[in-house]
């Protein structure tokens, strides 16, 4: 059972509201017992105040010059200050031109101009719970926004961030359309927790747990999760904010190790009202093609004649194909005096490269927000998205040994076989664990349908000027089904029929009460926080399966009618979690003058997933920061237009383990059973398979960070340099059980520690800049040193390798001096003159054996980059970009599949492995001859654009054609499909790093595109 904490009570709140209300009055009558006689108030001076559009700004600072009095706009830019007529008002916000105005009456307006060359430290950027401006950021945050996002065919969040945030490292986990992929932030940290970052969409918190539904294994392996990302309209999303270092992370505490990644949607900008039209339509085919044998050269191999079948089929060829792909989203937005709206509305139809993969996906989305009361006190928020996906997938579980999976039947296939017989018939194979591919499809029915709304309502009411109350109330609902069907066959795979359904119902529900308070003495500047999080997750699955039914065609398909014919049956017991956090958190930034910087952060989190004598976490964070360009040494500097260095520390933590771990777990069974009476019937015996862990806590990341920023040459370089260091502790593991432990193994805290450390650097130049043309070129990169020390285990195993004879033979290693999942085998030093392989024997003693393995370098890329580019030569735009990676390795398991052993065997095989002479003979083992450099360049993305200018139509204000490339060239020494890659091949929960196993490929995808605006 969990662990209930109580729900929050609002009266929490009251204490807190009365400090903020004394702290406001104090501060007034401060001001009014030191002022000078001369200076008495005598007037109440009202105001607004605008940018050069006449829209209103909101933090703007009024300051009269004679008494050093201040006050700060609300969010429809007014102000009130008290103040003798004749007097100065002094009016400055970042980014304008600070005015002087002299006081002539009780109401004054002023319109700030924008300074020429602002620069990007001038922003306004997300931070959790709030936004700062760029300038006064302490922590380690990198934005991007909607012009940054590559055009193309994008289906969840995390394709937009790829190669443009530095220290961000996106690996796909498959090619096929929708499926999931691996997000780290600055190395991996964790060896059972995973290293996925908290995503938080328009302030939800989201859960990383799937929200389709999982298929039990039918015989062909469980498929790779899906990515629960890919609910999202990506043309729906405004910003993406990355808080890497633990000063910005650490308001997220026991969920924020990994980095916290903000998504916020669009809402109605001041102007017209915008409708507009997106549509693009895609062509996609296979990335690239191994360099396999053809039927030509499989028979002049010196094959066994009865390998020949006389045929000639590239059977990549035949299971590949030019997919097409749609998109079509219409969107409206519009701001007035009050509030803003916006709506859309989309629909994604995507075929995958793969025949009978595809994704089709509809969204809509409603973001509404207005105000009420006097002077806007009460602002009212909705954020509101559902989407509804059908996928249909192919058998490629990772988990099926060397015989389960699609591709790599089709890239073992001999290619003297024929796709079809003498009679039409798919060719039969008449091998064991080896079949026709195209016959496999056809026997194979795999159908997912995810309906998911998120949704929240966030209330801001303004106390007091600077005070406001925040509530918010977030639901995440997510039902889905999944159809899968292996019909009656000639395999050995479920050769008489097996269809499962499983089902899951997942949500999460957030609570949140926060107090802001912002405010000013004279030079002294703060902003306060103060709040209280709640949030439940809850998911069940049930499953219903059933089997030897009815030929496929032969009557109804269980999928339809489960009842119809065949025996059913439970396919896996239906499971159902619960867990709930709560949490209070508070913050403190301070700046003097805009000059110095300082922020502390504290979050204390309670979870149900941990022991009871450690239900609680605490997360502390400090960090500070100097704008050298605001000191009178530097002010008026022709070359430094800002110039800031940033220093933090902080410490957060990961909760990403399965629920109930602390608890004892006990099974019925006749096995431990005994007979009670003399009626010798056995009762079932209770056996003990989890020991209990009250004193289970979170693993804890400890970052500190340095960093500056700058902009020099009015803006024309800028960007910023990082330095950290990242040391996870408290690892969780699971390990050996203390002596007189009811069970062998037990989850455990360990003192072992992983170290991540590194340099990041983002650089930006507008390189050319006038009326007709102009030239961006953004530039980012990133090192890694990730190291284990202090593991209290020897070493642990995890990379579960797949082929012949290969069962229970893992690659990645954790050890102490090591990088996480280092490569653990065989170091391959070539072939004799008989063609027989040499390994290094290592021990000496004359034979190759398991003390024979070394441990290689790891998968870990040392150095990872990005290159952006940005053009427009007047209604031409051109934008490309280049992403990279130098100093990993991957295990290619692919190769290792399509050994020499193949060409004794009927089977295929990689032209370079019967080029270098092996002889057919040589047993596959796990060696250095599969570890291969995971190093790449890829020219990852290009556009060109045209803007029509519909002057001459009122209700036409634009259309951008556009073609667009991806994945459109890629440098690589890599044999397999693509280097970027990262199958999941845990062992024991411990996660799999760097092995690329019959991954469905990437695609090369060429766009036309519209974007029509009204």
């Amino acid at each position: 059972m969990y662990h209930k904490i109580k729900f929050f009570k609002f009266k929490k709140l009251i204490p807190i509201a009365l400090i903020f209300l004394v702290a406001n009055q104090v501060h007034a009558e401060g001001f009014s017992s030191h002022s000078p006689t001369s200076f008495q108030i005598k007037e109440t001076i009202t105001g607004k105040i605008t940018d050069q559009d006449g829209s209103a700004i909101e933090g703007a600072k009024i300051t009269i010059g004679e008494t050093g009095e201040t006050a700060i706009t609300d969010a429809s830019g007014n102000f009130t200050i008290s103040a003798n007529i004749g007097q100065t008002l002094s009016v400055s916000y970042d980014g304008y031109t600070t005015q002087i105005v002299k006081i002539s009456g009780t109401s004054v307006s002023v319109s700030l101009k924008s300074k020429k060359d602002a620069t990007s430290i001038e922003e306004v950027t997300l931070v959790g719970y709030g936004s700062q401006k760029k300038s006064d950021l302490t922590g380690a945050i990198s934005q991007l926004k909607a012009e940054n996002f590559k055009e193309g065919m994008n289906v969840s969040v995390d394709n937009l961030m790829q190669g443009k945030v530095a220290g961000v490292r996106i690996v796909q986990t498959s090619g096929e359309p929708g499926a999931g992929v691996n997000v780290s932030i600055r190395g991996i940290g964790s060896i059972r927790s995973g290293s996925t970052p908290l995503f938080v969409v328009d302030g939800v918190p989201l859960n990383n747990d799937p929200v389709s539904a999982a298929s039990p294994n039918v015989g062909l392996g469980n498929t790779t999760a899906k990515n629960p990302l890919n609910f999202l309209n990506t043309s729906d999303i405004e910003s993406i904010t990355v808080l890497k270092d633990a000063s910005a992370a650490a308001i997220y505490g026991a969920r924020g190790s990994n980095g916290v990644v903000l998504v916020t949607t669009k809402r109605g900008k001041k102007g017209d009202p915008i409708f507009t039209y997106d549509t693009y339509l895609g062509f996609s085919s296979v990335i690239k093609k191994l360099d396999l044998m053809t039927a030509d050269e499989y028979r002049a191999a010196g094959i066994d004649k009865s390998y020949d079948h006389g045929g000639n089929t590239d059977w990549q060829d035949e299971i590949y194909r030019n997919a097409v792909s749609s998109n079509h989203s219409v969107s409206f937005s519009k701001a007035t005096e009050t509030g803003n709206y916006f709506a859309s509305l989309s629909h994604m139809d995507q075929d995958g490269i793969v025949l009978n993969s595809s994704f089709k996906r509809t969204t809509a989305r409603l973001n509404a927000e207005e105000s009420f009361l006097d002077n806007k006190r009460l602002k009212i928020k909705l954020n509101l998205t559902a989407s509804d996906i059908d996928e249909t997938g192919i058998p490629n579980g990772g988990n099926a040994g060397s015989d389960g999976q699609l591709i790599i039947h089709a890239l073992m296939a001999n290619p003297t076989r024929s796709v079809y017989d003498a009679n039409g018939n798919y060719t039969n194979f008449n091998m064991n664990a080896h079949y026709n591919p195209l016959y496999l499809l056809s026997v194979y029915q795999d159908k997912t349908n995810t309906f998911r709304v998120l949704g929240n309502t966030e209330a801001t009411f303004r106390i007091l000027p600077g005070l406001n109350y925040k509530f918010n109330l977030g639901v995440d609902r997510s039902l889905s089904e999944r159809n899968t069907t292996m019909f009656p066959n000639i395999t050995d795979r479920s050769p008489k029929g097996i269809y499962s359904q499983a089902n899951l119902d997942a949500y999460n529900i957030l609570l949140e009460h926060y107090l802001t308070y912002d405010f000013s003495l004279k030079r002294n500047n703060f902003s306060l926080l103060g709040g209280f999080s709640y949030q439940k997750f809850k998911a069940t699955a049930t499953y219903l399966g059933v089997r030897n039914f009815v030929d496929q065609g032969a009557g109804i398909t269980p999928e339809i009618n489960p009842g119809y014919s065949g025996d059913v049956f439970i396919p896996q017991p239906g499971t159902a979690q619960e867990n709930e956090l709560q949490s209070y958190f508070g913050r403190v930034n301070y700046n003097f003058d805009k000059k110095y910087f300082f922020t502390a952060s504290l979050r204390a989190d309670g979870s149900t997933r941990f022991g009871d004598n450690n239900k609680y976490g605490y997360f502390p964070s400090a960090a500070v920061g100097w704008t050298i360009s605001n000191e009178n040494f530097l002010k008026g500097n022709p070359i430094i237009n800002e110039l800031k260095l940033r220093g933090s520390w902080g410490q957060t933590g990961n909760q990403e383990v399965p629920n109930k771990i602390t608890k004892a777990s006990y099974l019925l069974s006749q096995s431990s059973g005994y007979y009670l009476y003399d009626n010798l019937n056995l009762i079932n015996g209770v056996t003990v398979i989890r020991t209990a862990f009250p004193d289970l806590k979170w693993e804890t990341v400890e970052q500190s960070n340095i960093g500056l920023d700058f902009s020099l040459w009015k803006n024309r370089l800028y960007g910023s340099l990082e330095y950290y260091n990242k040391a996870t502790k408290n690892a969780i593991l699971y390990i050996p059980a203390p002596v007189l432990s009811p069970t062998t193994y037990m989850y455990k805290n360990s003192d072992g520690r992983i170290v991540n450390k590194g340099f990041e650097f983002s650089l930006g130049s507008e390189i050319i800049r006038n009326e007709n043309f102009t030239w961006n070129l953004d530039v980012n990169g990133a090192t890694v040193n990730n190291k284990i020390k202090d593991l209290t285990v020897t070493e642990i195993y995890s990379g579960e390798v797949s082929g012949p004879g290969l069962s229970g033979v893992t690659a990645n290693i954790y050890k102490n001096g090591y990088q996480a999942g280092s490569f653990y085998m065989l170091n391959y030093l070539g072939v004799d003159a008989n063609g027989k392989y040499i390994y290094e024997d290592v021990d000496g003693d004359g034979t190759i054996g398991q003390k024979d393995k070394k441990i290689f370098e790891g998968p870990i890329p040392k150095f990872t980059f990005g290159i952006n580019s940005y053009m427009k030569y007047k209604k031409f735009d051109f934008a490309f970009s280049f992403i990279g990676q130098t100093g990993g390795y991957l295990v290619n398991n692919t190769a290792l599949d399509l050994n020499i052993n193949n060409l004794a065997s009927d089977r295929n095989v990689l032209k370079k492995y019967y080029d270098s002479g092996a002889n057919f003979n040589n047993q596959p083992q796990l060696s250095s001859l599969y570890l291969e450099k995971s190093d790449f360049i890829r020219l990852n993305n290009v556009r060109l654009g045209y803007t029509f200018d519909m002057n001459q139509l009122k209700f036409l204000k634009s259309i951008n054609l556009y073609v667009s490339a991806q994945n459109l060239l890629t440098i690589t020494s890599y044999s397999g499909y693509d280097p970027l890659v990262d199958t999941s091949k845990q062992v024991g929960g411990n996660q799999s790093l760097g092995i690329d196993y019959t991954t469905y490929p990437s695609a090369k995808t060429f766009i036309l595109g519209a974007t029509v605006k009204f």
